[in-house]
């Protein structure tokens, strides 16, 4: 089974249609007019695509059990065809088209063996997925590619030649999976003016996003979001509530950091924790939707 615990939540739905194909006029006319003996195929077959949908992970050894919270089955005659739409809502990790699939599948298996009796030549025509829509793949986002991009790593031991930096590289890494491409990888202390002096350094150079790694916590030498708030002209909150309620839910110590974002001009400037760990989650939390930004704030990047 595919690992999806790194995935957001998002509102995923999912359409599949399939087809029972029937030989003779009078089996339409023995569903419509609720007169096939084994009973009303109409509402039978749909009892069983309901079960069918919520039952998938039992039978699908690959897909995950997930809240179903939404499912419609509605049935349309086409000449000797009977057209079954299957459409289902989750709010959840990862998609439902599967779902969707196998509701079709067994509503169209349950019609096809209550008309068997009275239809020898009936026969399910396809099952396929229509549509599907929700999580990072149903979205697009302008392409990243030509913003200018610095990432500073904030800490006194690497600084120092103390220690040997994992967390910059990471995420220099990780931002290349969405078509970022970082100019500029540097080390400084744990120092306010020192990081203040990178901030004002990137704005003046046309940089689009700045990230900081590190200092975001509450030992007394992390001090990045002391230095970067005061020169930040508009403050994103909800950038930072969506990282540490993604985090939150992996950690209980999310709620300590004190990352900030916002803009200085036209430029991002984003804070992650020090650690590889919490920045590519505080990374995987918010991106690639936090690059919308670019298309609606004012004066749009060049």
């Amino acid at each position: 089974m595919v690992d999806i615990t790194q995935k957001n939540p998002s509102l995923r739905k999912a359409i599949a249609e399939a087809v029972v194909v029937v030989s003779d006029a009078r089996t339409i006319e023995a569903i419509v007019k609720r007169q096939v003996p084994k009973g009303d195929v109409f509402e039978f077959s749909r009892a069983a695509g309901l079960l069918a949908v919520k039952k998938t992970s039992d039978v699908i050894p690959d897909c995950h059990p997930l809240p179903v919270e939404y499912t419609s089955i509605t049935h349309r005659v086409e000449g000797l065809s009977v057209i079954i739409n299957v459409e289902v809502h989750t709010i959840y990790k990862t998609g439902v088209e599967v779902e969707a699939m196998h509701g079709a599948a067994i509503t169209a298996l349950t019609m096809y063996d209550m008309l068997k009796p009275i239809d020898k030549g009936v026969s399910i025509g396809h099952v396929r997925l229509v549509s599907k829509s929700g999580g990072k793949s149903g979205r697009t986002y302008d392409d990243a590619s030509d913003l200018v991009v610095g990432v500073i790593v904030c800490s006194d031991t690497v600084s120092a030649g103390n220690a040997v930096d994992g967390s910059g590289p990471a995420v220099v890494e990780k931002l290349k999976t969405w078509n970022l491409n970082v100019r500029s990888l540097e080390v400084v202390p744990d120092d306010v003016n020192t990081i203040q002096d990178q901030l004002l350094r990137a704005a003046e150079a046309g940089t689009d996003l700045l990230i900081y790694v590190g200092g975001t916590g509450v030992s007394p030498r992390d001090v990045t979001p002391e230095a970067v708030t005061p020169l930040l002209d508009r403050e994103i909150p909800g950038v930072m509530e969506a990282a540490r309620a993604y985090g939150q839910e992996r950690t209980p110590f999310a709620m300590l950091s004190r990352g900030v974002a916002g803009f200085r001009g036209m430029m991002l400037v984003i804070t992650l924790p020090g650690s590889p760990k919490g920045a590519l989650e505080t990374l995987e939390a918010i991106f690639p939707q936090v690059l919308h930004v670019f298309k609606v704030a004012e004066g749009k990047r060049h």
